[in-house]
């Protein structure tokens, strides 16, 4: 109980003390993890779990939604974006409700070449 309750404080402290690109770097890996968790719950038939964890995922990806700029010059961008993370929220959302491996599998890889790109910068 206690690693864990320390664990929570440690992710409390990363975030609060995190700069606005490692916030995103932190929702990406945090979108991969839940996407990952409902394959490996859809692979033990855990409907639950799937949805549970898809939905986590989903959320966060509204997260980055919400939080691009479409300000300072930065709209092309922004708008690029924006429509990729609508695109990626509708396949996790036809993933589970169809509890579908393949577009799970496509909106994790594409979370993944985000999270690569925002670490090389």
């Amino acid at each position: 109980m206690a690693y864990s309750s320390a664990a929570k404080q440690y992710k409390k402290n990363q975030i609060e003390t995190a700069s606005p690109k490692q916030l995103v770097i932190l929702l990406y890996e945090g979108a991969i993890k839940f996407i990952r968790l409902g394959e490996l719950a859809l692979e033990n038939n855990d409907y639950g779990k799937v949805n549970t964890n898809l939905i986590k995922a989903q959320d966060i990806v509204t997260e980055l939604m919400v939080s691009l700029n479409h300000q300072n010059g930065e709209n092309a961008i922004a708008s690029e974006l924006q429509a990729l993370y609508s695109y990626i929220l509708n396949q996790l959302i036809q993933a589970n409700l169809k509890k579908d491996q393949d577009k799970m599998a496509e909106t994790r890889r594409l979370m993944s070449e985000l999270l690569e790109a925002w670490t090389s910068i």
